[in-house]
């Protein structure tokens, strides 16, 4: 059962997606008022059996999708994570032994089918498709064993970069990477029930149908499991934590000359198992 946060006439909610549109399950559930917080409580079972008996409150087309999980503690991305990545920085290094990391804050994403925001003080939005895993049950010091016991689902990112902002400081990427909306992450929850899910996938962006990224999970430099386990090593992770777990080759910045995203484009991600993410553009 793939769960979703969604608004409708001005009333964000939470619940089940369905063949023809939602099923809205927050009132059913006052003591969880957001995804978060049926995580933490583990009741995911409890509320796709209820959603199992109720028909479709809100069709397609009648609400706008939001981040799954709108209220996360934090949200930690991992960089540089493919083989082709680290080449593309062409400074003869191997990979690193660690893995790099950086901070987006909620509101630099928005959801399913809603526009990225293209600032005015850059023409250099960029397009990053990535698998992200949200946790499930909290953990400190999470052996690399253990660590996929803690993920309760999956989503996808499309991790929009301001791209000249990237480099304006020696040591962080930041404020390249934090811009309101210049992101998107969705559509929905899928639970997590398998290692088999996020092992090895298939994970790929297009762009106005044009196929930019293409790779499979099981070459990341650094796995899912082991990035769970390093990021519990300094900072308990919680429920309803979002880890985004890497982007492939292809970026736009990394063509000559560069593509950087206009009004009008459309951009999708996929990967098996999980479904499509799709945006489109527009200045704010």
């Amino acid at each position: 059962m793939r769960l979703a946060t969604f608004t409708s006439e001005g009333r964000q909610m939470w619940g089940a997606v369905a063949e023809t549109g939602m099923i809205a399950l927050s009132d059913n559930f006052p003591q969880w008022p957001t995804l978060r917080w049926m995580i933490s409580a583990r009741g995911w079972k409890i509320v796709s059996a209820l959603a199992e008996m109720l028909p479709v409150t809100h069709p397609f087309g009648t609400f706008r999708w939001d981040i799954p999980v709108p209220d996360p503690e934090k949200i930690i991305c991992v960089g540089v994570n493919f083989p082709d990545r680290n080449a593309e920085y062409k400074d003869g290094q191997e990979a690193p032994p660690n893995m790099s990391l950086f901070p987006r804050f909620p509101r630099s994403f928005v959801g399913h089918e809603v526009p990225l925001t293209r600032p005015p003080e850059s023409p250099q939005l960029d397009y990053e498709g990535e698998i992200a895993v949200v946790i499930g049950k909290a953990g400190r010091r999470i052996p690399e064993a253990q660590a996929l016991d803690h993920i309760v689902g999956l989503t996808l990112c499309n991790e929009g970069t301001i791209r000249d902002w990237v480099r304006h400081a020696k040591f962080n990427v930041t404020q390249g990477k934090n811009w309101d909306g210049s992101g998107a992450m969705g559509p929905w929850l899928v639970p997590f029930e398998s290692p088999s899910q996020i092992v090895d996938v298939a994970l790929e962006t297009r762009v106005n149908g044009e196929t930019r990224q293409q790779d499979r999970t099981g070459r990341m430099l650094f796995p899912v499991a082991r990035q769970i386990a390093y990021l519990s090593t300094f900072t308990t992770l919680v429920p309803g934590d979002i880890i985004v777990t890497g982007t492939p080759t292809g970026a736009g910045a990394r063509f000559d000359p560069p593509k950087w995203l206009v009004p009008g484009d459309v951009i999708e991600v996929t990967a098996e198992g999980i479904g499509t993410l799709r945006n489109g553009v527009r200045d704010e």
